[in-house]
């Protein structure tokens, strides 16, 4: 598998913003409109987050499928044509994982929505009459279902295709972890840590940290290594392939985990009591890295390696030349060594102001107290003053320091752009309700402090000195 190397080693700058957060919250021609804009601002990369369908609730990362679109981006439904030679190249192509999944969707609906390990003892181990059955029973349902998989893929591509003639980079996301309640984990049980009946004797997560005093309990399951390496991480290769074939780059989350993993039992509530299992991630990296640009060593991926980070997960990171990302919300302590520090950033960082799991700038630093405020201002040499201006002042002095930082990629959010509050936040790790809702309206980029603010940030983009950079 080839994989394009040379546009990565460009700086760059870029903006986040999920398709759900358009003004239509789908892959219609607002997506078009978008790129153009981006374009016309001198930006770049355009970052989503993971393009799954949500199991429940509307959160990205716990999805029915490690491979399948959210159904809920489809501008339109077209009715299935069998007879489109695309869409039969697509199912042969794409045969490894939608076979499973639109039989998975199909069955769910049938058993009333309850997990696979809830259903009959027949479904859920996949007796080989009973899926033989139901692949029969059910054929207009499940060609349904594949069709509408087709439009979505055919709809990025062409989206993809906009993108690159705009020398405009997309950036995905992948969740290191799947959901239990997926088609993948009904499907390949022997690659996840389960019990004889299906279910998860330990789950996902990490230790307290920034985000969370009680530390975050993910849910999902754990791998089974060992299992994994029989086959050469087969599963995992499947899923980079298919990333890649989507996007240029791709953030894997919680890089963390493929160097240890937070393993917490199933019965606890909170993710406080855990322990670290070592994971054998340079192996994984090193069977992707073969099959990727025939060894090439630069791998189009970009590591997460927020929040508790060892030693061992730098040197991982940087032995597979991954950049990692810095944060500047995270750079205003007394620590002087903080790597999300202005000046500690280096260049190979993905910079950020903030992620989708930060309150937006504006929000962040209303909520700060008095004394914190002023350190700020202090370090971004702002004045000190209860202008009701300053808190813009500093969301714009941030997303200043961001595109002129050292950091190989830079990536703002419309949030910022627009100086929106924490009535704009996309997520709040540790919640479950008002996550993910957040839209923009394009009126709202018609306003002239808006107008003046997308210019300005042109003409920084344009300044600064944008050269191939290369991570030793």
């Amino acid at each position: 598998m080839i994989v394009k190397s040379a546009d990565i080693n460009q700086r760059r700058a870029g903006m986040l913003l999920h398709p759900t957060s358009l003004p239509s919250g789908v892959l219609d021609d607002d997506v078009e409109r978008w790129l153009q804009m981006l374009a016309q601002t001198g930006l770049s990369v355009w970052q989503v987050l993971p393009l799954g369908e949500p199991q429940a609730g509307l959160s990205p990362y716990q999805c029915s499928s490690a491979f399948a679109f959210n159904p809920a981006l489809m501008p339109e439904i077209v009715p299935p044509d069998a007879n489109d030679s695309g869409y039969v190249a697509f199912c042969s192509q794409q045969q490894f994982w939608l076979d499973d999944y639109v039989l998975f969707k199909v069955l769910k609906q049938q058993f009333d929505d309850k997990s696979w390990n809830e259903w009959p003892q027949a479904w859920k181990f996949r007796e080989p009459a009973v899926i033989l059955q139901a692949v029969q029973h059910y054929e207009a349902q499940i060609t349904g279902l594949k069709w509408q998989q087709y439009q979505l893929h055919k709809r990025w591509q062409e989206i993809r295709s906009l993108a690159t003639s705009l020398d405009i980079l997309l950036f995905g996301d992948m969740p290191i972890y799947v959901g239990f309640d997926s088609a993948d984990v009904w499907a390949h049980r022997e690659l996840f840590l389960l019990d004889a009946e299906g279910n998860m004797e330990v789950v996902s997560g990490v230790p307290p940290d920034y985000f969370s005093q009680q530390g975050q309990r993910w849910g999902n399951p754990h791998y089974n290594w060992d299992s994994m390496q029989n086959d050469d991480y087969a599963w995992w290769k499947s899923r980079v392939r298919h990333h890649l074939q989507m996007f240029d780059l791709v953030r894997i989350d919680h890089f963390r985990g493929l160097e240890a993993a937070w393993m917490i039992d199933a019965s606890c509530e909170t993710a406080i009591d855990g322990y670290w299992q070592k994971i054998p991630g340079d192996a994984l990296l090193s069977s992707i890295q073969s099959m990727i640009n025939n060894g090439d060593r630069q791998l189009p991926f970009i590591a997460e390696d927020l929040g508790i980070i060892t030693p061992e997960v730098t040197a991982l990171r940087k032995k597979y030349r991954l950049p990692g990302m810095s944060v500047l919300q995270f750079g205003f302590d007394e620590f002087d060594d903080n790597p999300h520090k202005l000046k500690n950033i280096v260049e190979d960082k993905v910079v950020y102001i903030g992620t989708h799991d930060n309150d937006t700038t504006k929000g962040w630093f209303n909520s700060l107290p008095d004394h914190v405020k002023n350190h700020v201002l202090q370090v971004l040499n702002l004045a000190q003053d209860d202008g009701s201006e300053i808190a813009n002042m500093v969301v714009d002095k941030l997303i200043d320091d961001a595109l002129q930082s050292a950091g190989k990629i830079c990536m703002i959010s419309m949030q910022d752009c627009l100086h929106l509050g924490a009535e704009a936040r996309m997520n709040t790790p540790g919640t479950i309700t008002g996550n993910w809702l957040w839209r923009f309206q394009w009126q709202q980029l018609e306003q002239p402090q808006n107008t003046d603010r997308m210019k300005h940030i042109r003409l920084r983009i344009e300044s600064v000195h944008r050269l191939p950079v290369v991570i030793d």
